[in-house]
């Protein structure tokens, strides 16, 4: 025997409309295919739960299955649903609202968004550019202005639906609203379509953007343009232009988030004395005191000398310079002489004083 439909959606015998909307709602969105690929038990438990809403949201369904139940429904031409695109198509546009939540008429179509790669210097993330992109979209076709029909002729009414892109089934006690078959919802029919766009109403062009890259931008961040991808046909809303942005190396500089790290080479008096030197950082020269001692693999930090944030309130980040030591290969006589006295002094430093007994 079929399930009983209140069961089914786990409502009162007496639940009003709503209660059995709300119900509906939640166990279709729980069953839907969409949800659920490849899951043969949840498309027919969706099966079950449309049929089940489409008899008790009908005032005269219900009352024909409350009196005589499956088998009243049967005798009154009441089949069901074969399989799940004969329950989109028999809710039509109701179906595609109540899961949109609850939007009257039909919707706009909206254009496909597009999609560009920049690559920047480093150098540009940290002061801002501008870039001129040409960017593939389509337009208006010239030769028919866009509509589609060939010059001298003009598109007709769609005499399926009269220009509403819309028709209206019937199934059983209820009527259904659904798209126009023969015009596909465009209203109307070119019986002459333009040889320039076969009809379609519109050619492919490169139009000039300009991007506007802010400073502080990194790899892989998108810019967003509206209204700057495709058209959308009758008249909706435009997509957008999303443009990728790709970082170039730094031959010197190495980026993470706000921070730059570079490496510094100092040679051994400047590790051992310490120094004052000169950096060519991102912005430019500075001026860094090198703190006598300062061992090899350290990280000197100089604030505020990094990239700027997004958000400028936020100021920079900060540039960290690892010390490397630089070793010369060839050495002066005199060179070669401090050295090897520098080494005696310190063996002698290593000494053991005389009052100090010697290692056995």
């Amino acid at each position: 025997m079929p399930a009983d439909y209140y069961e089914l959606l786990g409502v009162a015998r007496d639940a009003d409309g709503a209660a059995i909307k709300k119900a509906y709602r939640q166990l279709a969105l729980k069953y839907h295919p969409d949800r659920n690929p490849g899951d043969s038990d949840a498309e027919q438990r969706f099966k079950e739960v449309s049929e089940a809403y489409e008899v008790l949201a009908d005032d005269q369904k219900r009352q024909v299955y409350d009196r005589f139940g499956h088998e009243g429904l049967k005798g009154r031409g009441f089949e069901g649903f074969s399989n799940v695109q004969d329950i989109f198509s028999s809710f039509g546009d109701f179906f595609s609202d109540f899961f949109g939540g609850g939007q009257r008429g039909r919707a706009r179509a909206r254009g496909e968004h597009l999609r560009a790669d920049i690559e920047l210097t480093l150098e540009e993330c940290f002061s801002g550019t501008s870039r001129r992109l040409e960017v593939p979209r389509d337009a208006a076709c010239d030769r028919c202005e866009g509509k589609g029909a060939e010059p001298g002729t003009s598109p007709t009414t769609c005499s399926t639906c009269n220009g509403s892109g819309q028709v209206v089934m019937g199934r059983g006690y209820i009527t259904m609203t659904t798209t126009c078959p023969r015009c596909r919802g465009r209203r109307q029919i070119i019986t002459s379509p333009c040889t320039q766009c076969s009809g379609s109403g519109q050619t492919r062009r490169h139009e000039a953007v300009h991007v506007k890259v802010p400073a502080g931008i990194d790899e892989g961040m998108k810019l967003r343009l509206e209204g700057k991808g495709q058209p959308a046909p009758e008249g909706g809303e435009p997509g957008d232009l999303f443009v990728v942005v790709h970082v170039a190396e730094h031959e010197r500089l190495e980026r993470h988030q706000s921070d730059l790290l570079a490496e510094l080479e100092l040679d051994y008096v400047q590790a051992c004395l310490g120094d004052r030197i000169e950096f060519e950082g991102i912005d430019g020269t500075l001026s860094l005191e090198v703190p006598a001692g300062t061992q090899p693999g350290e990280l000197l930090r100089v604030p505020g000398r990094g990239m700027p944030q997004l958000d400028a309130r936020r100021g920079r980040g900060d540039l960290h310079l690892r010390v490397g030591l630089r070793v010369p290969t060839v050495l002066t006589t005199r060179q070669r002489e401090l050295l090897e006295a520098l080494r005696a002094a310190s063996s002698d430093d290593d000494a053991p004083a005389a009052d100090e007994p010697a290692d056995a």
